[in-house]
């Protein structure tokens, strides 16, 4: 067994049975191969590595042997091995991915020019739809060139995907791993929520007590990642309305966020609220607000009463702005009997489409166990990690609509 077998789907079985052709051109940032290529790997995927000579002089070809268990392409030989891979033949690969990629080489792209094997590679895909998912990688002058740019456009218009660079300074660096990875899963895997807007809301709030002190809650905002990830990779328009967490979110997905209810109120009244198929709120409201006192409260006394009012109802002034997106909300109780009890009561009071049930047991925790109650009353029971959960919710709501 080669060492890339053991680890094969040891994060996810996302990439499972994915073919992925990994391009790389001669860009320094070609030294992040190895570790893109086994995280793809991790997640389920076969990487045949396809190198120009000029990125065997950055990094020798035994390196990606050893990350991907296939001897790199480094020429083209009798074995027709763009068309084996790229062509139009019974089991092509799911995904051309040049990573990095250099301006020489996404200029000959774009003007077809094959004088290298990853240009071979590309233009065998583009004749055959195989997708192609570009990460380029270079000076931020060369990148900023105005014929790169124009290539680059001319690259789009012919369906080709790009992941933009990280701009720092003089450097327009490669994207982070687990961005060409999520991009990657996006464009090998299901796109039943394409041209879906969805609006994740998720994570905690923290209410001010004083200028220094503040009330919150527990939430980790695992399920809030878990959705947000999850409609990405099923090729969704995903915008993440974020509080207070102890997970940051991935820098692919769109994210805002916010830290009381507040803030929460503000976003939801201004025009970003609009356009959203799909809303689900996750997120760990307050229920009651404390009246908050300017500036510090003296430490040192004996006893100190907080007075607490009723929070406004966030899910019912998305309602009112949203009557026609399917909205799913959550509720949380002690036992699984109240937490249906209450859900399918918010059904009728707030008019939303859905409600997830669990209980507190659940909080910060990588598992759960949930409820999906329909408008019909219908209860969908699941178990198991929140990232498998994600996807149980929206093949609901898909099957549903």
């Amino acid at each position: 067994m080669h060492p890339s077998d053991e680890i094969r789907g040891s994060k996810s079985s996302l990439l499972l049975n994915k073919k992925i052709v990994l391009a790389v051109t001669g860009s320094i940032a070609a030294v992040e191969t190895i570790k893109l290529a086994r995280e793809l790997i991790r997640h389920g995927a076969e990487v045949i590595p396809v190198m120009t000579p000029s990125a065997t002089k950055i990094i020798h070809p035994y390196a990606l042997e050893f990350a991907t268990g296939y001897r790199p392409i480094v020429e083209l030989s009798g074995e027709t091995e763009h068309v084996v891979f790229c062509g139009k033949v019974e089991n092509p690969a799911d995904l051309l991915l040049i990573a990095p990629c250099t301006a020489n080489t996404i200029s000959k792209i774009a003007h077809g020019i094959d004088d290298t094997p990853v240009t071979t590679f590309a233009t065998t895909a583009l004749g055959s739809g195989v997708p192609i998912l570009i990460v380029p990688a270079m000076h931020r002058s060369m990148y900023d060139h105005k014929f790169i740019q124009e290539n680059i456009d001319r690259c789009k218009d012919k369906g080709i995907q790009f992941i933009e660079p990280i701009i720092m300074e003089t450097k327009a660096k490669i994207a982070d791993v687990d961005t060409i990875v999520a991009w990657s899963i996006r464009l090998t895997g299901r796109r039943d929520l394409e041209n879906k807007n969805i609006l994740i809301i998720g994570g905690g709030t923290s209410e001010s007590i004083d200028d220094v002190r503040s009330i919150t809650n527990r939430s980790s905002g695992k399920t809030a990642l878990a959705l947000a990830e999850t409609a990405f990779y099923r090729y969704g328009d995903v915008k993440l309305w974020y509080g207070v967490n102890s997970q940051s979110p991935p820098s692919f997905i769109s994210t805002v966020g916010f830290e009381s209810i507040k803030d929460l109120l503000k976003l939801i009244e201004n025009d970003s609220m609009e356009g959203f198929d799909i809303i689900i709120v996750c997120a760990a409201l307050s229920d009651y607000l404390p009246m908050k006192v300017e500036g510090k409260i003296p430490s040192g006394r004996e006893e100190l009463m907080i007075k607490l009012i009723p929070a406004p109802r966030v899910i019912q002034k998305i309602r009112e702005r949203n009557p026609e997106s399917i909205i799913v909300g959550f509720k949380v109780e002690e036992t699984f009997k109240e937490s249906i009890e209450e859900g399918k009561k918010l059904l009728d009071e707030y008019n939303i489409d859905y409600i997830v049930t669990n209980t507190v047991d659940a909080f910060g925790k990588d598992e759960n166990e949930i409820n999906i109650i329909d408008k019909d009353k219908e209860i969908h029971h699941f178990k198991g990690l929140k990232k498998i959960l994600a996807d149980r919710i929206y093949d609901v709501i898909l099957r549903k609509k």
